[in-house]
């Protein structure tokens, strides 16, 4: 396992990427319909590629398998792909996150009790809640901080 830092984004790794942030969405995020899948993935290229900071961890073969989006100090993504899950990979990133950029607080959906619980394990606690996710829609957000 590889972490890296990209520093440019070009459209086959955006693909690779949003192909992670698909199978991760599809594995922890039972609350969402296909199509609200679908709809939603029309957004992804765009916000990883707007991240301020992206970081990748890629298998022995030079392969991404998972990623994390970073602005100021907040973790604005992190997906693993779904046969990566349970390896360590988001904990990896997670830490990394913390040494190279502060990251001290998160958003996770509150119908994703996986990650909720993960980013607790992690060592990050509610400090919040909404009704409505940052785009209006009806799923709840947690707010937790470090």
């Amino acid at each position: 396992m590889q972490i890296i830092e990209l520093t440019s984004r070009s459209p086959e790794r955006i693909q690779q990427l949003v192909a992670i942030w698909e199978s991760a969405v599809r594995a922890t995020h039972l609350f969402l319909s296909n199509d609200e899948i679908l709809n939603i993935k029309k957004y992804v290229p765009q916000a990883i590629q707007d991240i301020p900071h992206l970081v990748i961890v890629a298998d022995e073969t030079d392969c991404p398998i998972a990623f994390m989006g970073v602005a100021g100090q907040k973790l604005e993504m992190l997906f693993v792909s779904a046969a990566a899950r349970g390896n360590g990979t988001g904990k990896a990133l997670i830490h990394y996150g913390i040494t190279a950029y502060a990251i001290h607080e998160v958003a996770v959906n509150e119908q994703n009790p996986l990650a909720h619980g993960f980013y607790e394990h992690m060592g990050f606690s509610v400090y919040a809640r909404t009704d409505l996710d940052e785009q209006g829609n009806p799923y709840p957000l947690l707010y937790l901080r470090r």
